[in-house]
């Protein structure tokens, strides 16, 4: 059968998407490839398809036993002849295994990389017909991935042992650094790259500050009842704590972690499959391999502690191309205590660098005040700088001014300084500092010194740091954090392409401008529930043998009554309304409402 066929009678689709069937042809004309496509993109079928095509066998290597089981499962439903070799394989099903390999009934064996290089196996491998070797998770070869596995450092005597066997490697979450990597790694230099677009349309992305998670969980919660979705979080006692508080608000939640014993992991997962389970608390491992798609939230608890993992969990939400939501909660709290966790690591130096490196990214696009798909485009090398219209940056922007001759200043220093310093040196560059490393260098010799000598280095910190997010100036994780241009940078420098930043704003101000957003137009209060709050407020207060100020402002009650709302989480958007007096008088206030409706 043709590569359709085996599509729409095999798979059930109509035509493939993107790049797929590029990708598929040239895998099966014998060329490496090394394919980098988001979650939910369609990069199995990139080599079962030619699995199905080619004669003979097609080994897919993968890092997770439940990856592996959940992708034979799923391809047996399609009555494709697969199967798994690992450690919770007893020795009749192997041997079941090697017999049906022997009889041609296995045309996708999954593997984990240490079975693959066992010596016995790699001998055996060499009597059979191998067509092909998948490398699913292909960032874990690389000390720059978001997960990188020693084991899978080995992976290059493929080629050694098999030149004549194409591989192709893929992954949902590897920015251009490694790529690279990848490539070096498995020895695969010829090899036709592709890179699908790391954009998730359907999906709306937003960043908030941690304070008060729960409650803004549960605001968020607010008409997703009906919905699936997954809350990540840093430690398993999170989980915990917060899947119990769900349930006490009456949600169908469910803790998942790795001290969970393996019965209630399955039934957890079972029954967030079949949607008895609507709301899963997690910790990272939680969804790879899961293939539901019906997922319409995703929220991070904490923040992670890359971008790769950060977008490869996002990408379990709306894999049906429906609309799908993902919160972001991120504290500093969070960034020291993932920055502990590499510093304290076993780990060597130069990857401690890379992993601080990554968490300084993802704390930027946490805290961006520009398009957060931009960023996350030019981080994987995609690089754009329109809006995308699906974040919230882009739905409720920030206060912008014409930055373009900051970014004027600070590219040209970047490249006057040969495209050799990291965020702080250039600042220092453009502030005019006479700091010794900036005089050994000569770059107080450069035109660009010293010419935004009138902005503070915090300012400029904001500034440069909207620059990379926008893709404009590039970080150069592979040589030292370097800046380095970028393909949009010779559009600002040659011919003026405008560029617009968020203003800084100081952190003391930043609680003002929230203050202040908390303000109500008190245009279309009722003031007939404005008379009834009173007349409770003043019953309350005598029964307290207090002024009734002290029960409520009369400013609280005016927004109460012009904002009417509906829930107690909204009751907590009130000014003057903080958890006490929510547990004391959020049931009366909110049965005055509902009553005047």
């Amino acid at each position: 059968m043709s590569i359709h066929e085996i599509l729409k009678t095999t798979f059930g689709y109509n035509s493939f998407r993107g790049e797929q069937e590029e990708i598929i042809n040239t895998v099966i004309s014998g060329t490496d490839a090394l394919v980098i496509m988001p979650t939910g993109g369609g990069k199995s079928l990139c080599f079962q398809i030619p699995a199905l095509v080619n004669k003979g066998l097609t080994i897919v290597v993968s890092p997770l036993i439940a990856l592996m089981n959940d992708q034979v499962a799923a391809l047996k439903q399609l009555d494709i002849k697969a199967a798994t070799l690992h450690s919770n394989i007893d020795q009749g099903q192997t041997n079941q295994i090697y017999q049906d390999i022997a009889q041609g009934k296995i045309k996708l064996l999954y593997v984990s990389p240490e079975k693959l290089l066992s010596e016995g196996f790699i001998k055996y491998l060499k009597t059979q017909p191998v067509s092909l070797f998948a490398i699913d998770e292909a960032h874990c070869v690389s000390v720059w991935g978001n997960d990188f596995r020693p084991e899978y450092v080995r992976l290059s005597k493929l080629k050694e042992e098999f030149p004549t066997i194409p591989i192709i490697a893929l992954t949902a979450t590897a920015d251009t650094a490694t790529q690279s990597d990848i490539i070096k790694q498995l020895k695969i230099d010829g090899c036709k790259k592709f890179l699908a677009s790391f954009e998730r349309k359907n999906i709306k992305t937003a960043s908030k500050s941690g304070q008060k998670r729960l409650q803004q969980i549960e605001a968020f919660l607010n008409g997703q009842e009906d919905n699936c979705g997954i809350i990540y979080c840093l430690s398993r006692k999170s989980t915990e704590k917060i899947a119990r508080s769900l349930v006490e608000r009456g949600y169908k939640a469910e803790a998942y972690h790795a001290g969970l014993d393996p019965t209630t992991r399955r039934r957890v997962q079972e029954d967030f499959q079949n949607d008895s389970t609507k709301i899963v608390c997690a910790t990272i491992a939680f969804g790879m391999g899961i293939d539901k798609p019906n997922i319409r939230w995703v929220i991070h608890y904490n923040m992670p502690k890359n971008i790769e993992g950060y977008y490869q969990e996002i990408g379990r939400g709306g894999r049906d191309g429906e609309p799908a939501e993902a919160l972001l909660f991120y504290s500093w709290g969070d960034y020291l205590n993932l920055k502990k966790f590499i510093d304290e690591g076993d780990a060597n130096q130069t990857f401690k660098e890379v992993q601080s490196a990554k968490l300084e990214r993802m704390w930027q696009f946490a805290t961006a005040m520009s398009c957060r798909t931009n960023l996350v485009l030019n981080y994987f090398g995609e690089y754009r700088n329109n809006e995308c219209g699906h974040c919230d940056n882009c739905v409720d922007p920030p206060k912008l001014f014409d930055g373009t001759t900051y970014t004027q200043m600070a590219l040209s220093g970047v490249l006057r300084a040969g495209q050799k310093v990291g965020v702080n040196l250039l600042i220092d560059i453009l502030r005019g500092s006479y700091k010794q490393e900036i005089k050994m260098s000569g770059y107080d010799q450069l035109k660009t010194f010293g010419v935004g000598r009138d902005v503070p280095f915090v300012h400029w910190r904001h500034y440069i740091t909207q620059m990379i997010n926008q893709g404009l100036i590039a970080i150069d994780f592979t040589d030292y954090s370097r800046l380095k241009s970028t393909p949009l940078s010779m559009g600002i420098l040659k011919e003026g392409t405008k560029v617009n930043l968020a203003k800084y704003v100081a952190p003391e101000d930043k609680k003002k401008v929230v203050i202040a957003k908390r303000e109500v137009d008190l245009s279309d209060m009722d003031n007939n529930l404005l008379d009834k709050l009173k007349k409770w407020r003043s019953k309350t207060a005598k029964t307290q043998s207090v002024p009734a100020f002290v029960i409520m402002h009369d400013k609280t009650l005016k927004q109460i009554a012009t904002l009417k709302p509906d829930t107690k989480n909204d009751l907590l958007a009130v000014d003057g309304i903080g958890k006490a007096k929510l547990e004391k008088y959020g049931e009366d206030v909110m049965e005055i409402v509902s009553g005047n409706s």
